[in-house]
Protein backbone atom coordinates (compact mmCIF):
# COMPACT_ATOMS: atom_id res chain seq x y z
CA UNK A 1 0.00 0.00 0.00
CA UNK A 2 1.09 3.41 -1.01
CA UNK A 3 0.77 6.22 1.71
CA UNK A 4 -2.63 7.21 0.60
CA UNK A 5 -4.13 3.86 0.28
CA UNK A 6 -2.75 3.33 3.94
CA UNK A 7 -4.15 6.17 5.15
CA UNK A 8 -7.33 5.52 4.05
CA UNK A 9 -7.59 1.79 5.01
CA UNK A 10 -6.64 3.18 8.40
CA UNK A 11 -9.28 6.02 8.49
CA UNK A 12 -11.52 3.42 7.65
CA UNK A 13 -10.66 0.80 10.39
CA UNK A 14 -10.28 3.60 13.26
CA UNK A 15 -13.92 4.55 12.01
CA UNK A 16 -15.45 0.94 12.30
CA UNK A 17 -13.92 0.15 15.64
CA UNK A 18 -14.13 3.90 17.12
CA UNK A 19 -17.98 3.59 18.69
CA UNK A 20 -19.93 2.93 21.26
CA UNK A 21 -20.31 -0.55 20.69
CA UNK A 22 -15.98 -1.02 21.48
CA UNK A 23 -17.14 -0.14 25.15
CA UNK A 24 -18.35 -3.01 26.06
CA UNK A 25 -15.92 -5.41 25.23
CA UNK A 26 -12.89 -3.13 26.79
CA UNK A 27 -11.93 -1.80 30.19
CA UNK A 28 -12.59 2.54 29.11
CA UNK A 29 -16.35 0.78 30.05
CA UNK A 30 -15.30 1.26 33.82
CA UNK A 31 -14.44 5.26 34.04
CA UNK A 32 -18.34 5.23 31.97
CA UNK A 33 -19.96 4.14 34.84
CA UNK A 34 -19.09 8.03 36.23
CA UNK A 35 -20.48 11.44 35.65
CA UNK A 36 -18.05 13.06 37.84
CA UNK A 37 -14.40 14.44 36.43
CA UNK A 38 -12.05 13.20 39.56
CA UNK A 39 -14.65 9.94 39.58
CA UNK A 40 -13.82 9.13 36.29
CA UNK A 41 -10.30 10.15 36.45
CA UNK A 42 -9.53 7.70 39.00
CA UNK A 43 -11.55 4.87 37.83
CA UNK A 44 -9.70 5.28 34.40
CA UNK A 45 -6.23 5.44 36.24
CA UNK A 46 -6.81 2.50 38.09
CA UNK A 47 -8.67 -0.12 35.15
CA UNK A 48 -5.82 0.92 32.86
CA UNK A 49 -3.20 0.35 35.77
CA UNK A 50 -4.31 -2.93 35.68
CA UNK A 51 -4.98 -3.36 31.69
CA UNK A 52 -2.90 -6.27 30.87
CA UNK A 53 -3.51 -10.09 30.53
CA UNK A 54 -6.73 -11.24 29.23
CA UNK A 55 -9.54 -9.00 28.46
CA UNK A 56 -12.30 -10.29 30.34
CA UNK A 57 -10.36 -11.02 33.69
CA UNK A 58 -8.96 -7.00 33.53
CA UNK A 59 -12.83 -5.81 33.52
CA UNK A 60 -13.94 -8.05 35.92
CA UNK A 61 -10.95 -6.98 38.29
CA UNK A 62 -11.68 -3.48 37.76
CA UNK A 63 -15.25 -3.70 38.42
CA UNK A 64 -14.10 -5.41 41.58
CA UNK A 65 -11.77 -2.42 42.53
CA UNK A 66 -14.82 -0.24 42.20
CA UNK A 67 -16.71 -2.39 44.44
CA UNK A 68 -13.95 -2.22 47.14
CA UNK A 69 -14.35 1.61 46.47
CA UNK A 70 -17.48 1.84 47.44
CA UNK A 71 -18.28 3.02 44.09
CA UNK A 72 -17.42 6.69 44.64
CA UNK A 73 -13.92 6.07 43.95
CA UNK A 74 -12.66 10.10 44.45
CA UNK A 75 -14.21 10.52 48.28
CA UNK A 76 -12.17 6.77 49.28
CA UNK A 77 -9.26 8.24 47.88
CA UNK A 78 -9.66 11.46 49.72
CA UNK A 79 -11.38 10.43 52.70
CA UNK A 80 -10.03 6.74 53.42
CA UNK A 81 -8.49 5.43 56.86
CA UNK A 82 -5.86 2.87 57.07
CA UNK A 83 -8.94 0.65 58.48
CA UNK A 84 -10.67 1.37 55.40
CA UNK A 85 -7.61 0.32 53.22
CA UNK A 86 -7.58 -3.17 55.01
CA UNK A 87 -10.63 -4.34 52.67
CA UNK A 88 -8.33 -4.33 49.26
CA UNK A 89 -5.96 -6.55 51.19
CA UNK A 90 -7.28 -9.12 49.08
CA UNK A 91 -7.39 -8.05 45.90
CA UNK A 92 -5.07 -9.55 43.05
CA UNK A 93 -4.81 -8.71 39.60
CA UNK A 94 -2.04 -11.06 38.34
CA UNK A 95 0.90 -9.77 40.18
CA UNK A 96 -0.61 -6.10 41.03
CA UNK A 97 -1.93 -7.07 44.97
CA UNK A 98 -4.06 -5.19 47.81
CA UNK A 99 -0.62 -3.75 49.25
CA UNK A 100 0.12 -1.94 45.84
CA UNK A 101 -3.91 -1.09 45.39
CA UNK A 102 -3.32 0.52 48.96
CA UNK A 103 -0.31 2.46 48.08
CA UNK A 104 -2.14 3.75 44.95
CA UNK A 105 -4.71 5.04 46.75
CA UNK A 106 -2.24 6.94 48.89
CA UNK A 107 -0.72 8.04 45.68
CA UNK A 108 -3.41 9.28 44.44
CA UNK A 109 -4.86 11.59 47.33
CA UNK A 110 -1.05 12.60 47.45
CA UNK A 111 -1.69 13.72 43.58
CA UNK A 112 -4.77 15.41 44.36
CA UNK A 113 -3.68 17.13 47.70
CA UNK A 114 -0.19 18.12 46.78
CA UNK A 115 -0.29 18.11 43.02
CA UNK A 116 -3.18 19.94 41.82
CA UNK A 117 -4.68 16.63 40.71
CA UNK A 118 -3.96 14.23 38.04
CA UNK A 119 -4.73 16.78 35.24
CA UNK A 120 -3.12 19.24 36.42
CA UNK A 121 0.33 16.99 37.02
CA UNK A 122 0.30 15.43 33.23
CA UNK A 123 -0.51 18.85 31.61
CA UNK A 124 2.14 20.91 33.27
CA UNK A 125 5.12 18.52 32.29
CA UNK A 126 4.32 18.41 28.23
CA UNK A 127 7.19 18.21 26.60
CA UNK A 128 9.41 17.77 23.31
CA UNK A 129 5.92 17.16 21.40
CA UNK A 130 4.82 14.82 23.77
CA UNK A 131 3.49 13.44 26.99
CA UNK A 132 5.90 10.67 27.19
CA UNK A 133 8.36 13.15 29.91
CA UNK A 134 4.69 14.06 31.68
CA UNK A 135 4.57 10.06 32.24
CA UNK A 136 8.13 10.02 34.04
CA UNK A 137 7.42 13.40 36.00
CA UNK A 138 3.78 12.18 37.07
CA UNK A 139 5.41 9.05 38.33
CA UNK A 140 8.16 10.70 40.41
CA UNK A 141 5.28 12.94 42.01
CA UNK A 142 3.23 9.94 42.80
CA UNK A 143 5.75 7.81 44.27
CA UNK A 144 7.01 11.04 46.61
CA UNK A 145 4.68 8.94 49.61
CA UNK A 146 6.13 6.12 51.70
CA UNK A 147 5.66 2.90 49.20
CA UNK A 148 7.40 -0.91 48.91
CA UNK A 149 9.55 -0.90 45.67
CA UNK A 150 8.14 -3.57 44.39
CA UNK A 151 4.93 -1.17 43.44
CA UNK A 152 7.26 1.03 41.38
CA UNK A 153 6.98 -1.11 38.46
CA UNK A 154 3.08 -0.96 38.12
CA UNK A 155 3.83 2.25 37.11
CA UNK A 156 5.81 2.48 33.59
CA UNK A 157 8.70 4.94 33.38
CA UNK A 158 9.28 6.13 29.50
CA UNK A 159 12.62 7.66 30.03
CA UNK A 160 13.27 4.05 31.23
CA UNK A 161 12.57 3.08 27.84
CA UNK A 162 9.06 1.33 28.57
CA UNK A 163 6.54 2.04 25.84
CA UNK A 164 3.94 2.87 28.91
CA UNK A 165 1.39 1.32 27.45
CA UNK A 166 -1.40 1.61 30.52
CA UNK A 167 -0.57 5.60 30.73
CA UNK A 168 -1.05 6.38 27.39
CA UNK A 169 -3.81 4.37 27.06
CA UNK A 170 -5.45 6.30 30.18
CA UNK A 171 -4.18 9.49 28.74
CA UNK A 172 -5.82 8.82 25.25
CA UNK A 173 -9.44 7.95 27.37
CA UNK A 174 -9.02 11.45 28.97
CA UNK A 175 -8.31 13.42 26.33
CA UNK A 176 -9.53 12.62 22.92
CA UNK A 177 -12.90 13.96 22.48
CA UNK A 178 -14.20 13.20 18.77
CA UNK A 179 -17.95 13.21 20.04
CA UNK A 180 -17.64 9.28 18.92
CA UNK A 181 -18.78 8.35 22.64
CA UNK A 182 -15.81 6.30 23.47
CA UNK A 183 -13.05 8.13 24.86
CA UNK A 184 -14.31 10.48 27.49
CA UNK A 185 -12.56 13.39 26.79
CA UNK A 186 -12.86 15.24 30.03
CA UNK A 187 -9.26 17.08 29.57
CA UNK A 188 -8.61 20.20 27.76
CA UNK A 189 -5.60 21.50 28.55
CA UNK A 190 -3.74 18.56 27.22
CA UNK A 191 -3.83 18.45 22.72
CA UNK A 192 -4.94 15.03 21.19
CA UNK A 193 -2.12 16.12 18.79
CA UNK A 194 0.70 15.44 21.77
CA UNK A 195 -1.00 12.22 22.77
CA UNK A 196 0.95 8.47 22.27
CA UNK A 197 -0.28 5.02 20.52
CA UNK A 198 -0.96 2.51 23.48
CA UNK A 199 1.59 0.24 22.14
CA UNK A 200 1.16 -4.04 22.69
CA UNK A 201 1.62 -6.91 21.43
CA UNK A 202 -1.34 -6.12 18.97
CA UNK A 203 -1.23 -2.78 17.94
CA UNK A 204 2.81 -3.59 17.40
CA UNK A 205 2.07 -6.63 15.48
CA UNK A 206 -0.24 -5.22 12.75
CA UNK A 207 1.95 -2.13 12.80
CA UNK A 208 5.01 -4.16 11.64
CA UNK A 209 3.08 -5.99 9.13
CA UNK A 210 1.77 -2.61 7.68
CA UNK A 211 5.08 -1.26 7.71
CA UNK A 212 4.62 1.70 10.32
CA UNK A 213 6.85 0.17 12.74
CA UNK A 214 10.32 -1.60 11.32
CA UNK A 215 11.73 -2.09 15.84
CA UNK A 216 11.06 -5.38 17.06
CA UNK A 217 10.82 -4.92 20.62
CA UNK A 218 7.57 -2.78 21.91
CA UNK A 219 10.00 -0.05 24.02
CA UNK A 220 10.12 4.00 23.98
CA UNK A 221 11.95 3.70 20.27
CA UNK A 222 9.24 1.67 19.09
CA UNK A 223 6.48 4.23 20.75
CA UNK A 224 8.52 6.94 19.02
CA UNK A 225 9.09 5.69 15.72
CA UNK A 226 5.31 4.44 15.20
CA UNK A 227 4.73 8.19 16.80
CA UNK A 228 6.32 9.39 13.61
CA UNK A 229 4.20 7.49 11.22
CA UNK A 230 1.28 7.88 13.40
CA UNK A 231 1.37 11.94 13.31
CA UNK A 232 1.98 11.98 9.43
CA UNK A 233 -1.29 10.18 8.91
CA UNK A 234 -3.15 12.59 11.29
CA UNK A 235 -1.17 15.46 12.89
CA UNK A 236 -4.62 16.75 15.11
CA UNK A 237 -5.63 12.92 16.52
CA UNK A 238 -2.69 10.41 15.80
CA UNK A 239 -3.58 8.21 18.54
CA UNK A 240 -7.27 7.33 16.59
CA UNK A 241 -5.54 5.11 15.05
CA UNK A 242 -5.12 2.99 18.08
CA UNK A 243 -8.66 2.04 17.13
CA UNK A 244 -7.71 0.89 13.81
CA UNK A 245 -4.30 -0.77 15.14
CA UNK A 246 -6.29 -3.04 18.03
CA UNK A 247 -9.53 -3.46 15.85
CA UNK A 248 -7.23 -5.55 13.50
CA UNK A 249 -4.91 -7.36 16.23
CA UNK A 250 -7.34 -8.46 18.52
CA UNK A 251 -10.79 -8.78 16.29
CA UNK A 252 -9.54 -9.55 12.87
CA UNK A 253 -6.39 -11.23 13.87
CA UNK A 254 -4.72 -9.51 11.17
Amino acid sequence: MDFPELQSFLNEKADLYNNPNFIESDPIQIPHLFSAKEDIEIAGFLSASIAWGNRKMIINNAHKMMDLLGNAPYDFVMSHSETDLERLEHFVHRTFNGGDFSTFIKGLKHIYQNHGGLERIFSKNQQDGSLQHSISEFKKAFFEIEHQNRTQKHVSDPMNNSAAKRLNMFLRWMVRNDKKGVDLGIWNSISPALLSCPLDVHSGNVARKLGLLNRKQNDAKALAELDTVLRKLDPTDPVKYDFALFGLGVFEKF
